[in-house]
């Protein structure tokens, strides 16, 4: 079993368990001449040797250039890494690591924006289904007021997608260290409190409710304060996939794929398959060459 590692704040690490025509806001400014760099450090120190998947890198995304080094040490030595790529691009990179220090070391210079994707019907029928984080099945009634549900279908696409932006980020505060990595819907609706995470797991979860197909991204997001990898969700308005951030932390328009999943279990930056793993140190830096827009209500795709 994998133990992922997840992003939005500060926690223990040792008991772990597990052809579309582009949204007319995608084309802003001169997209192909973005220039953004982003990266990030990890150190941490592992009980037993064990195996180990990142999900670091920038995406691959058609119509950017990435310039990139990622490098892996364990136990002082270079560790030889293998790709495999996932939904929308997302590169996880697996190997296999004795016990002892490891370090991750990861930099990238991306220019352009990325181009919209074709909708993958398969991605449409996961991305409504309830997963381990993302409990939308128990959503209205146990967990909410069904009549909010209710409310959200009878909306048209866009209305509803921002509608459920807007009640996410009323129902929860922003606080740093308030769940632990394998907290689902139950736990943060329990206390009102989360991290990016959370507010992504929620809104996905309402989405997903609602009908419409919603999933979690890890981005790189340049203007993010406090820096750190970032999560949000994309969810398919007028048969394309448009981001939504309910913390509202950065401006969408400068965001980077790195992941693509249900939950965080499919986009963790570090996944082992033991318990043994402690973090010691985590830095993450993302920059843009301009001021973004930050227009909440403005359709978005990342690129």
């Amino acid at each position: 079993m994998l133990y992922p590692l997840s992003y939005g704040g500060s926690f223990s690490l040792a008991v772990l368990a597990p052809t579309s025509a582009p949204c007319q806001a995608d084309r802003m400014g001169s997209p192909q001449s973005m220039r953004r760099t982003v990266g990030c450090e990890i150190d941490a120190s592992l009980g037993e040797a064990t195996n180990i998947v990142l999900a670091v890198a920038v995406a691959h995304a058609p119509g950017v250039s990435i310039d990139e080094q990622l490098t892996v040490r364990a136990g002082g030595e270079r560790v030889v890494l293998t790709e495999s790529v996932g939904v929308s691009g997302t590169r996880w990179h697996s190997a296999a690591v004795p016990e002892g220090p490891l370090a991750v070391r990861y930099e990238a210079t991306v220019v352009g924006r990325g181009e919209p994707r074709p909708v993958d019907a398969t991605e449409r029928i996961l991305a409504v289904r309830p997963s381990r984080y993302v409990q939308s099945d128990e959503l209205a009634g146990p967990l909410i007021e069904a009549s909010i549900i209710t409310d959200l279908c009878e909306l048209p696409e866009r209305e509803r997608l921002n509608a459920a932006r807007d009640w996410v980020a009323g129902r929860l505060t922003y606080t740093i260290g308030s769940t632990s990595p394998t907290d689902g819907l139950p736990e943060i609706l329990a206390t009102g409190q989360g991290v990016c995470r959370d507010f992504a797991h929620l809104l996905a979860g309402v989405l997903r409710a609602t009908a419409m197909p919603a999933r979690v991204v890890s981005v790189y997001a340049p203007q993010l304060a406090p820096m750190d990898f970032h999560a949000v969700v994309e969810a398919l308005v007028d048969e394309q996939w448009v981001v939504a951030d309910a913390t509202h932390m950065a401006p969408r328009e400068g965001m980077l794929r790195i992941a693509t999943g249900r939950d965080a279990a499919d986009t963790a930056f570090l996944a082992n398959d033991g318990m043994s793993l402690t973090l010691h140190r985590l830095s993450v830096h993302a920059e843009a060459d301009r001021e973004l827009d930050a227009d909440p209500d403005a359709l978005v795709m990342l690129g």
